[in-house]
């Protein structure tokens, strides 16, 4: 399986975004990728209020997004928002938040609808930015089917919750992606780079990586803790490999997944089958379709 992760820099316009996408998915097929991958608020980037751009998933953005994987015969999975319930204050004043949702659609998902849809689970309340402010979390895993490949979707903070891989995993994953936009600060690329290398040991997947670009690469002013990306995306493979990795500017990774060598890697490494534990998940969860 060939993928391509598109690690780009995110503005507040969508319209804007969708550009990038084409350009984007326009490398990625040329380069014979099936799959590309890009980041979580690829639609508009944290410099914007979410709810503020959200938009439902028959929507101008997630149907241009649509259209475009159509135009070039492969599969996109793009983070975007879309609508979700307000919050309420202690005043009893509703706040508008949105979802932050992964879309993976195109020519190779065989989804119901040719399409399949995450919701992030986990929120990034912590180092000082309350996500939960203006996202509302979801509560389903969800593990799609890509040209007969089980692919889990996770984003961002997400990728410090060990028990979400593993179970994706034992869905069906082979492939886990993890769109992110992840806030920058001291030691924070080396912590991203040692999650995602993590995640692929525990749960024995392939974890795609797939970060915003360092906004400042492309000079913009970026303050201190900004969840607006660090670069640093990468592919890792089952047994902890790093096969392949970005700087901190835009760039296209391309990387073959030898899916049919996972098996081997999980018999000589049966971290899943040996486990004694068992986490429930905190909601109905979607199987994948049947994956031979």
């Amino acid at each position: 399986m060939r993928i391509a992760v598109a690690q780009i820099v995110s503005t507040t316009n969508p319209a804007e975004n969708l550009a990038l996408i084409r350009a984007y998915a326009r490398r990625g097929v040329d380069a014979g990728a099936e799959l590309v991958v890009f980041p979580e608020a690829t639609m508009a980037s944290f410099a914007t209020r979410s709810a503020g751009v959200a938009e439902r998933l028959d929507g101008a953005f997630a149907t241009g997004v649509r259209e475009i994987a159509a135009e070039f015969g492969l599969t996109l999975a793009v983070g975007l928002f879309t609508p979700g319930s307000p919050s309420i204050a202690d005043d009893g004043s509703e706040r508008p938040r949105a979802r932050n949702t992964l879309l993976v659609t195109g020519t190779g998902v065989a989804d119901p609808g040719g399409e399949a849809t995450y919701d992030k689970i986990h929120l990034f309340d912590a180092l000082g930015f309350t996500e939960s402010r203006h996202i509302e979390a979801g509560s389903t895993a969800v593990v799609a089917d890509v040209g007969g490949v089980g692919v889990g979707l996770a984003i961002c903070f997400d990728v410090r919750f060990p028990e979400l891989f593993k179970h994706l995993a034992r869905l069906g994953a082979a492939v886990i992606l993890v769109p992110a936009s992840w806030a920058n600060g001291d030691g924070k690329a080396a912590q991203w780079e040692a999650l995602v290398a993590a995640r692929a040991l525990d749960a024995t997947c392939f974890v795609v990586g797939a970060g915003q670009a360092d906004p400042a690469t492309e000079g913009h002013n970026v303050e201190e803790g900004a969840p607006t990306g660090v670069g640093h995306s990468l592919v890792v493979g089952p047994d902890g490999e790093v096969l392949a990795r970005a700087g901190e500017a835009s760039e296209l990774l391309v990387v073959d997944l030898d899916i049919d060598g996972l098996a081997d890697a999980r018999a000589r490494l049966p971290v899943l089958a040996g486990s004694r534990f068992a986490i429930d998940p905190p909601g109905e969860s979607i199987a994948p379709a049947d994956l031979g």
